[in-house]
This record gives C-alpha cells, sequence and structure tokens, in this order.
C-alpha cells in the first residue's frame, strides 16, 4: 500500500495494556490476540498515545488542520473537523518477545510463525527483499549465523525452563541483521547486542513463553491508619517484559481536511517518522509502559532523523 510505514514499538519497562478484571489468578491480565494468545497493544492506543505526545488536545485540534487532520476531532459545527482522523494504526503484534536465559541473561525470540505474519506487514508497506522461511525443528533453536551468540553454552541454550539444541541459521542471521537495523538505527552497539541475543524458537515453544513468559506482579494496597495491607486487597497484575518488541502497520490513504495543502505522505512525514519515547498502558506511576516508538518508511530503510 501506498503512504504506509511499519511502527515499532521497543519496552523498556514492563508494559501493561490491560482488559480489565480477569477471570483466573491474574487479576489485571494483558491484552491478547484471540485466536494466538500472544499479546499485542491496540492500534486505538497507539494512536491515542502519539496524539499525546504532539498535545493534540480537542482545542488544539480546532486551531491546527494538520493535528485535526491526523487525529480527528468530534465536531458538528463543519463537516470537515467531525472525523477519526487520517492516520490508520493496526494493532501493534509480537515479533521478539524478551525471555530469561541462563546465558546471555536475556534473549529476544520469536518462531516462523510470528515471522511469517509479520512478512505480510512488511510486503504492505512496500519492504522487498526479505529473508526466507525459517522452519524449526522441536528440539532445536536457531541462532545466527556467523555471530557469537550471547545464548549458547556447549551447544545448548537455556530459557526460562526449556531447553535447546543450537543450530546456526543464516536465515535467523537474515532476520537479526533486519531487525537490528530497524530497531536500532544507527545504533552499532544495539544492533550488536540484539544480534547477539536474538534466536528463533519452534512455533510451540513460542506460544508457550508468550503464555507463561510474561511478568506478573504482586500488588497490595495499604490501609492508612494501620499501615498494614488493608483487608482484601492483594491483587496480581500481569505485564509484558521489559525489552519486548512489537510492530504494526501505519498509513494515511486519504486527508480528511478542506486544507489542500496537506497530503497523506505530509501527515506521515510529520507525526510518523522520528524516533520517540512514548509512556503507554496503565500503572504509569509505578513505572510501566515506557517505550520506544520506531518508524520504519516505505523501501524498508530507517527514516534518516535523530
Amino acid at each position: 500500500m501506498a503512504n504506509t510505514r511499519i511502527y515499532w514499538l521497543h519496552a523498556l519497562t514492563p508494559l501493561h495494556v490491560g482488559t480489565g478484571q480477569g477471570t483466573g489468578f491474574i487479576d489485571l491480565p494483558i491484552m491478547r490476540e484471540k485466536t494466538t494468545r500472544w499479546p499485542l497493544v491496540p492500534g486505538s492506543s497507539v494512536k491515542g498515545v502519539l496524539a499525546d505526545y504532539y498535545q493534540a488536545s480537542a482545542e488544539e485540534r480546532g486551531k491546527n488542520a494538520s493535528l485535526r487532520a491526523a487525529f480527528g476531532r468530534a465536531d458538528h459545527s463543519e463537516a470537515d473537523k467531525d472525523n477519526a482522523g487520517s492516520l490508520v494504526f493496526t494493532d501493534a503484534r509480537m515479533v521478539c518477545l524478551a525471555v530469561r536465559s541462563l546465558f546471555g541473561t536475556f534473549a529476544w525470540v520469536s518462531s516462523p510463525l510470528a515471522l511469517r505474519r509479520f512478512q505480510r506487514d512488511l510486503a504492505a508497506a512496500g519492504i522487498a527483499g526479505l529473508p526466507g522461511h525459517c522452519p524449526v525443528s522441536e528440539s532445536q533453536i536457531h541462532l545466527p549465523a556467523g555471530v557469537a551468540s550471547a545464548l549458547e553454552m556447549d551447544q545448548n541454550v537455556y530459557l526460562e525452563d526449556l531447553d535447546f539444541q543450537a543450530a546456526p541459521c543464516a536465515c535467523a542471521g537474515q532476520w537479526a541483521a533486519e531487525l537490528a537495523a530497524w530497531v536500532f538505527p544507527g545504533d552499532a552497539d544495539w544492533q550488536a547486542l540484539f544480534k547477539a541475543r536474538f534466536a528463533i524458537l519452534p512455533d510451540n515453544s513460542f506460544d508457550y513463553l508468550c503464555e507463561m513468559g510474561t511478568e506478573v506482579n504482586a500488588r497490595i494496597r495499604i490501609d492508612e491508619e494501620t499501615q498494614t495491607v488493608a483487608p482484601g486487597a492483594l491483587w496480581y497484575e500481569e505485564s509484558l517484559p521489559a525489552e519486548s518488541i512489537l510492530a504494526g502497520l501505519v498509513w494515511c490513504d486519504r486527508v480528511f481536511s478542506s486544507d489542500k495543502t496537506l497530503t497523506p505522505g505530509k501527515l506521515l512525514d510529520a507525526y510518523c517518522a522520528a524516533p520517540r519515547a512514548v509512556q503507554i498502558g496503565g500503572k504509569a506511576s509505578v513505572g510501566k509502559g515506557r517505550a520506544r516508538c520506531v518508524f520504519t518508511a516505505d523501501g524498508g530503510r530507517p527514516d534518516a532523523h535523530p
């Protein structure tokens, strides 16, 4: 699709985008896809966070045609002011889950299915020359060929309570190089760190870790009078682990504005270009939800912005 880009969310702290009260032992679970049960961040949340980043309040949208066109405005006084916004964000889906590793501290893990689905988004954004399909047997884990992996010890990799036989893979090496360049544009140190900790797991193992490898914390509320735990005020919150990486699509195929100088390309360049730090999801007052938002432009080259 024309005027389409990939956006990345790199969690710098645990990220909690919740669904409200849970039905299991986790009182406040994170949002997940219905079919895969993989964690996700809704596109509406991403759009709202970026609108807040650009201070697109109702008042500012009323004065600024560009903000109004990009993020929309509920105003029935004029036809071109009442719209949902020209920028369209899909949900951010899992690309790399951060998982505890016995060696190398942690790993960025993906799976053949996760990468195959992500390939469709990359193709929609006009990014060509992608790595091929990379199937993995149940007992193996694919590591980038030609890279000194920080995860491997005696040809084995140990993630959480799982162990795998390490297998160097050229396809994994291609994915590691591409992902490192997209997520950490212009940062050679972090690109090298990413490639040393990237791995492709079997689909079933990735499913298991997406379900069981998230962060679950017990929270309490202190009674102001007794300074002890209030009766019944113990609950469990789930978060996506820090360092996890998600990606989605953002596009603009038409501009809802009477200002003819505004084009889809101009809106994308204005609001979906430079990397930025954002706060997304709940529990911000206890340090959750800090993330990097990075955009990959048409053609697959990271935007050359500071």
